[in-house]
Parts: structure tokens; C-alpha cells; sequence
């Protein structure tokens, strides 16, 4: 039995139980694929179910506003995945009529669709022989062949994409790519891989030569920049706050947070309650106190964010404040939406 034959009898025995698996719609599909990358199943599913209920079809998310996505999003983290699929869906209703393009080639062109994800939509719906290759596959191919090109390099990339297309199956491709990416997630899992039940493991190269947790290989990643956020959580005599929309092309873009004072790691807390009154008319009518005695640790891809929330509060009147019974509506970052729920219950 050759290896893409082992896979689909293992996924035909083992496969788990999914929503997206009980249906080939392309939105449906296209709709899980975004959520899963960089996310595990147990935290995407719930996600999905809440899209599928809120937008039932492409043009149930096209209508919506980009805050409604957001909202609904908030928590996944990645948010230009949300940003491109609202626009996606737009694109999809606007210019193809609801329907998805119905080829690799066509869904390339789609925004936020990468070679992944495009490789996964014809496959799964409309049977296109395209192999997957996401960080599961990645790791199944290159403990099973040995191989040691680093996953994340180009040379690797390509190298992995063709390998890939040379062993995978022709006569099933569904259930072939659904099937290695399940074998990757559970079988061949990153730290604790079944190797001694494996199908694969009387010609895999990496347990013959010991290799199995060295494999696969991974450039180093950029430097971690560290950032020192303060976000000022102002509260006037009628229970009013402020939040402000991000802009730019920086990180959370489209959501919102509290007025924002990004340190030096030299700034005094005397200096920074300074800067919080100067945002106020009459600074001798409030009280700047720290909600948070240690700086909260947010970590991102390539930044940590050493947080801290200031709570600005006395006899003074916001303008434009929003109520804060309306906070929760607004899709805020999850440090924000953490915070929130503990002043809440602090504060109210």
C-alpha cells in the first residue's frame, strides 16, 4: 500500500466529526479554511459555528458591515483574515453573483486566498487534483522523506509544493488533502506523535534515524520588538468613556481601544498621569490611578506588548463619550475585551 492509500485508510478510520466535512459548499469551505489558519480546530469551531448562524450565505456576510465581522471575529486574532473575507464575500456577490470561481487559478485572485487555501477549495468542492500543504502537511512530509530544507525558506516551499503534488492521490483528492492534514493534527501531532501506531512508521526516515521531533525545520524568527502601551479608560460624572477607532496599517486595524500613550521604557508614572490629564479641560477635576499593579503581557507574532490601563475618572464631561452599558458592542482586541470584563466587574 503506497502512502497516499495509508492516508485515506487512516482518515476513512479516524477522521473526526465536523461541520465542514458534512458539506462541499464553497462558502462553507472557504469560510473554515480562513478561520483554521494559525488557529486549532477546538477554537476555530466555535468561531465558524457563529458565522454559519449570523451569515448563512455569501451574500448574508456581504451585506454586513465590517464592525459586524469584526465584532463576531474578535478573539481569533489575525484580523486582516476578517477584513479580507468581508471584502472577499463583497468581491464574490459584486462581481461573480454569489458564485465562487470554481478553479485554483480563479480563487487565487480572490483577496486573503493563498495558494493554501485556493489548493484547498478546488480540491475539496470541486475535485481539482491540487495538493495542500499547510503546517500539518508540512510536518507529515518532512519527517516521513527526511527532509531538512527549512519549511519557512523559499527553496523549502517550492520544494515541499512538489513533493506534495507527487504524492498525492489523483483518484480522491478530497478526502486525500482533508485526510494528511488530520493525519499532521493528530497522528504525526507536533510534540507527542504516535509513532509506535503509526501506518507510516515502517518506512518513515525521521523515526528510523531518530529525528522525528527535529523534523520539520524552521528558519529562526525575526526579533520580538517590545512595545509599552497605556491606555487611558476615562470616565466622566454621566459614566461615560472614549474609544477610537485604529487606523493606519498597523496591528487591529478597524477595531477599537481606549485613547492610547505608547512609552519609552524611561517614562515615569508622575510623567504619564501628566500626558492622561492633558486630554482634559480641567485637570484638577480628575484622578489618574493604575487599574493593573504589573504591566500586562500581550504577545503577538513579532511584538510583546507590556500593557498597563489607567483609569482616568472624575467630576468632568466627555465629548463624544459613549456609555459604557455600550461598550461590549464594539470589537475591541482581546486584551481589551479581557480588560473590560474584569473592570466591569470591578467597577459596576
Amino acid at each position: 500500500m503506497d502512502f497516499s492509500k495509508k492516508i485515506l485508510h487512516w482518515y476513512e478510520q479516524n477522521k473526526r466529526e465536523l461541520p465542514w466535512r458534512q458539506t462541499v459548499d464553497p462558502y462553507k469551505i472557504w469560510l473554515s479554511e480562513i478561520m483554521l489558519q494559525q488557529t486549532r480546530v477546538a477554537q476555530g469551531l466555535p468561531y465558524y459555528e457563529k458565522f454559519v448562524a449570523y451569515f448563512p450565505t455569501v451574500f448574508d456576510m456581504a451585506r454586513a458591515t465590517e464592525e459586524q465581522v469584526l465584532k463576531l471575529w474578535q478573539g481569533l486574532g489575525y484580523y486582516s483574515r476578517a477584513r479580507n473575507m468581508h471584502a472577499t464575500a463583497k468581491t464574490i456577490v459584486q462581481e461573480h453573483g454569489g458564485e465562487f470561481p470554481t478553479t485554483y487559478e480563479g480563487l487565487l485572485k480572490l483577496k486573503g486566498v493563498g495558494d493554501y487555501t485556493a489548493s484547498a477549495i478546488a480540491s475539496i468542492c470541486f475535485n481539482e487534483p491540487q495538493p495542500v500543504v499547510d503546517g500539518n502537511v508540512y510536518r507529515v512530509l518532512s519527517r516521513y522523506f527526511g527532509v531538512d530544507l527549512p519549511i519557512n525558506s523559499t527553496e523549502g516551499v517550492k520544494y515541499f509544493k512538489e513533493l506534495a503534488k507527487k504524492v498525492m492521490s489523483l483518484d480522491n483528492i478530497r478526502d486525500y488533502n482533508q485526510g494528511i492534514m488530520e493525519f499532521g493534527a493528530i497522528q504525526c501531532a507536533p510534540k507527542k506523535p504516535y509513532c509506535l501506531h503509526c501506518p507510516l512508521k515502517e518506512s518513515c526516515v525521521a523515526l528510523a534515524k531518530n529525528r522525528v521531533l527535529e523534523l520539520p525545520i524552521k528558519l529562526k524568527k525575526t526579533t520580538i520588538k517590545e512595545r509599552n502601551f497605556n491606555y487611558l479608560v476615562f470616565l466622566d460624572a454621566n459614566g461615560n468613556t472614549v474609544l477610537e477607532q485604529r487606523k493606519g496599517k498597523g496591528i487591529w486595524q478597524g477595531l477599537y481601544q481606549f485613547p492610547l500613550l505608547e512609552t519609552n521604557g524611561s517614562t515615569t508614572e508622575n510623567e504619564l498621569k501628566a500626558k492622561a490629564l492633558e486630554h482634559l479641560p480641567d485637570k484638577d477635576k480628575a484622578s489618574v490611578v493604575r487599574f493593573n499593579s504589573e504591566p500586562i503581557v500581550h504577545k503577538l507574532s513579532h511584538q510583546h506588548l507590556k500593557t498597563t490601563f489607567w483609569i482616568v475618572e472624575g467630576h468632568f464631561k466627555m465629548e463624544g463619550g459613549i456609555p459604557w452599558s455600550k461598550v461590549e458592542e464594539f470589537p475591541v482586541p482581546v486584551l481589551i475585551a479581557d480588560f473590560i470584563k474584569r473592570f466591569k466587574n470591578h467597577y459596576f
